[in-house]
């Protein structure tokens, strides 16, 4: 059950801000490896936020 005390807008804005976050560390680190791996394990626990908590909010009023 959804909680009214619970601010499901600022936590996707949170989520999208690790997502473009990790997606610039994926930019930036030069094709290293062990970065690359770990922030595409980083991402599909994102995406799993995001059908959790994003897609959630986008239904509330």
């Amino acid at each position: 059950m959804l909680s009214p005390e619970i601010d499901y807008k600022e936590m996707d804005r949170i989520i999208g801000d690790v997502k473009s976050n990790i997606q610039r560390l994926m930019e930036v680190s030069g094709g290293i490896q062990c970065v690359d791996r770990n922030c595409e394990r980083i991402m599909a626990a994102i995406k799993m936020l995001e059908l959790n908590i994003s897609d959630v909010q986008e239904l509330l009023p």
